[in-house]
């Protein structure tokens, strides 16, 4: 297993993308083209910058520019030996904001996350960033679709600590069956559990409501999918989900969970493949 600095240079290079808003329901709202580059420096650090763009592309100067030089890496994110990371609150706290980031990384692609809630815990936007290594031919995904989930997935969970505590791993199946054209059925299984629900189709939302915490998952461009609780609520434990299809029958979930005192727990990779 590499350090988190080395699973963290597995991002370096040069990266074009887009930046899109996504609202709460899961409508693309604007999408504005960005440059990032994240370049090693002397010493083993590594230089940060981004610009960003407005929608009248990269002809006109970047609305947003950003520079910093990294050393070593914060206490609220990890990476995984793929160069996947998890990032966000160490601690969810009533009255305030609540972000989580996710990155996957791919050869010649990344895609990126940010799942914002408001201060009531109101799942508020999602911000979808779509990436390739500048002047490589890299095609992306397309949307993700129910369909192309359906069926059986075995893989393998990777589980990382903030308390430094050793990774762990174990097995999972992920079962989703479409019963008809408004109802989805899920089953995951996991570390000795099995936790079954049932989720209604809406376009590209699946709402699930069984649970003590309605969850909604967004099915996106670039192949990702989001998952988080509609609104997170104080002493109840929660997750939140980003996936991304690379290939038709290849999956990564990173799942980022608290505890009921609101509290980053661990961070797990979900590399998964459908059984055909």
């Amino acid at each position: 297993m590499g350090t988190q600095w080395e699973n963290f240079k597995q991002n370096l290079g040069i990266w074009e993308g887009s930046f899109t808003q996504i609202s709460p329901m899961g409508e693309v709202l604007e999408s504005n083209p960005s440059i990032l580059s994240l370049e090693p420096e002397e010493n083993d650090k590594v230089r940060f910058s981004i610009r960003r763009y407005s929608s009248e592309g990269l002809e006109a100067p970047p609305v947003r520019e950003l520079t910093q030089v990294y050393e070593s890496l914060g206490r609220h994110l990890v990476f995984f030996d793929d160069g996947s990371f998890s990032k966000g609150n160490i601690q969810m706290a009533p009255f305030s904001e609540f972000f989580s980031e996710y990155g996957f990384v791919n050869q010649d692609r990344r895609l990126r996350f940010v799942q914002q809630f408001d201060k009531d815990g109101l799942f508020k936007s999602l911000t979808l960033i779509r990436e390739k290594r500048a002047n490589a031919i890299a095609e992306e995904q397309p949307e993700l679709t129910i369909e192309q989930l359906e069926g059986k997935w075995t893989g393998v969970a990777h589980t990382l600590y903030p308390d430094l505590r050793p990774p762990t791993t174990d097995a999972t199946t992920l079962e989703v069956k479409k019963i008809n054209d408004n109802l989805v059925e899920n089953k995951l299984s996991f570390a000795n559990q099995t936790i079954s629900s049932q989720a209604s189709l809406q376009g590209n939302r699946l709402e699930f409501d069984q649970g003590t915490m309605k969850l909604r998952l967004l099915l996106l461009p670039g192949g990702g999918s989001s998952l988080v609780p509609i609104q997170l609520k104080n002493r109840q434990p929660f997750f939140v989900e980003t996936g991304w299809l690379l290939e038709p029958k290849l999956r990564k979930r990173l799942i980022r969970n608290y505890d009921e005192q609101g509290r980053w727990t661990s961070s797990t990779l979900v590399i998964e493949r459908h059984n055909s």
